[in-house]
């Protein structure tokens, strides 16, 4: 009798990972369990989880506040549809993201994850846009270097020639890219519109004024098209050019929501505020898939007064009880905190700790903002050289692109910290 497949020949036999060949599928790590700013192999090594799992697990692994919420919540009321019902978490909830969100943004929808979130207000713009009168406003105006998701509608807004799903583009949308806005965060700002990017978007947006809805773009931080940094004065005048164009402004914040970046949201970086935002990942802390779309009343009753008046939209999970109560009480967690000054310790950390990689040869840029921290190289990274060496420096890193870089988890000392950005300069002299 063939023995049975451990855990691991079983899953590089049969499972599939995210942006992996099967038939190449790379070293892969079986996780025992994770508590904290670490996760645990099944060897019993330790690795501290520099990527805070894809950028969503802020507050550490098992977080006490949020596990409890949650234990509590699937003992009474683990789901129940929203078609019709409603329930006290989800009202909590409500009332959390009212009090830390845009003023203007007083309509929330919820969602299962962040692509769904884009997908969401990408409807969300094209339903408007029927209702008032401009049935063939369908298209969408973005910036090139972006990245909004791994949904179909999400796809076709994600960079067309160097994105992760640019050979999708014959079966996508056609939409309208702009370049990235030029101006890095930082540098001073240029009002002259053909250095600042805005000349471009002012064209393309009117010549798009009978076909593009809404403009969507991730405030200040661009994150897996590059994690670039840019100046938000961009964004108060495409606020102003999507005004006079009848363009709504829609801001991708799932990455960067919930103190990433030292502001609450990216969008706090700004004067102005979106029609439309999108947020995931870090509402829940990580320990659950949930997302949200928020809008204003002018989008939400908009809607309401056309035709057919109720927004075309309904996931099987949407305001699912025990994703509410994660959230909520991960919202407790961060917002009972210090948040800004832990943010500041981290930033000014890593920006001591990785000044030296200027240095290092093959590095093109170091920037850091809020927690984010990157070392950009002048050539592509490896993953799967970068994941050999995980259990060497016992942190979990998982560059892309040109980029070796950090989310970590807001709970890491300053000595995890110190080791999450020693393997970054390691992972910079040998990749």
């Amino acid at each position: 009798m063939t023995p049975p497949l451990t855990p691991l020949e079983f899953d590089q036999r049969h499972l599939w990972h995210p942006y992996t060949n099967v038939t190449k599928p790379g070293r892969t790590f079986l996780v025992k369990e994770a508590e904290g700013v670490h996760i645990t192999l099944e060897d019993g090594t330790r690795l501290i989880d520099a990527m805070s799992s894809w950028w969503c697990m802020m507050h550490g692994h098992r977080h006490p506040v949020i596990t409890a919420a949650m234990k509590a919540q699937i003992d009474t009321l683990p789901h129940v549809m929203f078609g019709g019902l409603t329930h006290e978490p989800s009202v909590e909830l409500g009332r959390r993201l009212l009090e830390i969100t845009p003023d203007s943004l007083q309509r929330i929808f919820y969602c299962d994850s962040g692509s769904v979130s884009v997908e969401v207000a990408m409807k969300m713009a094209v339903q408007y846009q029927h209702a008032m009168g401009q049935p063939g406003r369908s298209e969408f105006a973005t910036v090139r270097s972006g990245y909004h998701g791994d949904t179909w509608k999400a796809m076709s807004v994600c960079d067309p020639d160097t994105g992760m799903h640019h050979l999708f583009q014959g079966a996508l949308s056609v939409q309208h890219f702009v370049s990235r806005p030029p101006v890095a965060m930082g540098q001073e700002w240029c009002e002259d519109p053909e250095q600042n990017g805005l000349g471009e978007l002012r064209r393309v947006l009117e010549a798009g004024q009978d076909r593009i809805a809404g403009f969507i773009l991730e405030p200040v931080v661009q994150g897996t098209g590059g994690m670039y940094f840019y100046h938000p004065e961009y964004l108060n005048q495409a606020r102003a050019l999507c005004d006079e164009f009848g363009v709504l402004l829609i801001f991708d914040e799932i990455a960067t929501g919930f103190a990433r970046t030292g502001q609450m949201f990216a969008t706090d970086f700004c004067s102005v505020e979106p029609d439309i935002l999108c947020l995931g990942k870090g509402l829940t802390g990580g320990h659950i898939s949930f997302a949200v779309t928020l809008t204003n009343d002018r989008v939400a009753e908009g809607i309401g007064g056309g035709n057919p008046g109720i927004f075309m939209h309904g996931p099987t999970y949407m305001a699912n009880p025990l994703a509410c109560a994660a959230a909520c009480a991960a919202i407790d967690v961060l917002t009972g905190q210090d948040w800004r000054g832990r943010i500041a310790d981290i930033a000014a950390q890593m920006q001591a700790e990785l000044a030296p990689a200027r240095d290092l040869p093959g590095v093109r840029d170091v920037r850091v903002l809020g927690a984010i921290g990157v070392i950009e190289m002048d050539h592509p990274v490896s993953a799967d050289e970068a994941h050999a060496l995980a259990p060497d420096t016992g942190v979990f890193l998982r560059p892309f692109g040109h980029n070796i870089y950090t989310m970590p988890p807001f709970i890491s000392t300053p000595e995890q910290l110190s080791a999450v950005t020693a393997a970054m300069l390691r992972l910079a002299r040998v990749l």
